[in-house]
């Protein structure tokens, strides 16, 4: 009867003992939906994308004008890889893969090379506050994280003016995909109704998933670990493609069996994988609408070289506008939004950042009425994803 009263008066809710399961490399639970995240090697991208790129999902990049900066994104992406451990898979038809590896950049590991970063990047932000007062609508957003404060384990920063030395970038496991090397060796196939270069990317990265151990729905004996996938100007006419070459594509419909087939391989293993798609060239709007709803996040990069934005002096602290399309819906009914859509980068001489886009405020009584009409003409040419404000004839009102 003790015993049994004993038992009794226990609660119900007792927390299990035995072993947890070895957590993967470079990764995190997300504090929000429970998802594992790992890095986009871009802690301000984290940041928009809402903590990180969650494992099993893919991550869309709209490329730039003449794709300089998507390019950035994408080795930022590669290069978190090798420093957290994970196995690369690099797939191209414009650039060799090795090419691309070699061109990562350099990881901010010890504290000097840091220190150096975030003292640069501090005296900036202290030349700009001088310069310019903050207008009351940003005095109250919190602030992104865009320089090195302090050590962590999931995420880090990099110096785009050195690259990674080869003996880091051997340390972990390459897989490569190199369209024209894969079209000479066999002839032509077409597989799942699509053209030949993407059947053969898919087999590739199926044989890879199943062999190497990142299959999520088979269990294994091996070691866990995480497969970056990394896929470059998809869609271009060196895939065989034709959707960037005329409206109505003889083949409308192979990058979106292909973004379909490859969700589904996703979702199913431990991989995460970022596709920079040349989406100014594709000129059937209704092609790359079923490309983003087959994308899990989706986030374009527009570049002001060669635009009015170039020499407009509100933009004169930045080198593009950043517009987030889709956040995906992760065991939540909503997504997890960023406080803010008016988002800008940069590239400074060490480092790349996303920013919130901070548009100088009404203008002091020393500046002379000719340049207040200036900016206040160049204000008109602000687009609706800057945000809504009120334009006034000769300065601006907040």
């Amino acid at each position: 009867m003790a015993a049994a009263g004993g038992a009794r008066g226990r609660s119900s809710f007792q927390r299990r003992a035995g072993p947890r399961p070895p957590a993967l490399p470079g990764t995190r639970p997300s504090v929000r939906h429970g998802q594992l995240l790992l890095s986009s090697g871009l802690p301000s991208l984290d940041c928009v994308l809402g903590g990180g790129v969650a494992v099993g999902t893919l991550l869309l990049i709209e490329e730039d004008k003449y794709g300089l900066y998507s390019n950035l994104l994408f080795k930022y992406f590669l290069a978190e890889g090798i420093v957290c451990g994970h196995d690369l898979f690099v797939a191209s038809a414009k650039e060799h893969p090795d090419n691309i590896l070699k061109e990562l950049p350099a990881p901010l590991l010890d504290d000097t090379s840091r220190k150096e970063l975030g003292d640069e990047a501090a005296a900036e932000s202290e030349d700009v506050q001088d310069s310019m007062k903050i207008a009351w609508r940003y005095q109250n957003l919190p602030k992104m994280e865009t320089s090195p404060t302090t050590y962590t384990k999931f995420g880090h920063y990099y110096d785009v003016s050195k690259k990674m030395s080869p003996e880091l970038c051997q340390s972990v496991k390459q897989h490569r995909f190199y369209l024209h090397e894969e079209l000479s060796s066999e002839p032509k196939m077409k597989a799942w109704n699509m053209n030949s270069g993407y059947a053969r990317l898919l087999q590739s990265l199926q044989r890879i998933i199943s062999q190497e151990g990142f299959d999520g729905s088979d269990p294994q004996k091996k070691q866990r670990n995480v497969l970056r996938i990394g896929i470059q100007s998809l869609g271009s006419p060196l895939w065989g493609d034709d959707v960037c070459c005329s409206d109505t594509p003889e083949d409308p419909h192979s990058l979106t069996k292909f973004l379909y087939v490859l969700r589904g391989l996703l979702r199913k293993s431990l991989s995460a994988c970022i596709i920079t798609v040349p989406a100014h060239l594709i000129q059937n709007k209704a092609i790359m609408e079923r490309v983003t709803n087959l994308s899990d996040m989706v986030v374009g990069l527009e570049s002001f070289i060669g635009s009015e934005r170039e020499t407009n002096p509100l933009y004169k602290d930045y080198h593009g506008l950043v517009h987030v399309h889709q956040i995906p819906r992760l065991n939540s009914l909503i997504c997890d939004v960023s406080d803010t859509k008016d988002l800008a980068f940069r590239l400074k001489r060490k480092q790349f950042t996303i920013e919130r886009l901070h548009l100088p405020p009404d203008l002091s009584d020393t500046v002379s009425r000719a340049s207040k009409q200036d900016l206040a003409g160049s204000a008109k040419l602000l687009s609706s994803g800057c945000g809504a404000m009120a334009i006034g004839k000769k300065h601006l009102d907040f």
